[in-house]
């Protein structure tokens, strides 16, 4: 998998910045992924804090 994981959010991103946050504090290193659709009614979402749908890394250096 490719991309880097934002060290804030750790939404999965290849671009410079992060699209969530904003933030160009990323990390090559994460792991595990969580694919989230329907941040508004899934319980993993609101356990991670997740408002906006996409990739998202468990654990990031």
């Amino acid at each position: 998998m490719s991309g880097k994981a934002c060290r804030h959010c750790h939404y999965i991103t290849t671009e410079d910045r992060c699209p969530v946050c904003g933030s160009r504090d990323l990390s090559d290193e994460w792991f595990d992924l969580v694919i989230i659709l329907h941040p508004e009614t899934s319980k993993i979402a609101q356990a991670l804090d997740v408002k906006v749908p996409g990739k998202y890394a468990i654990r990031v250096r």
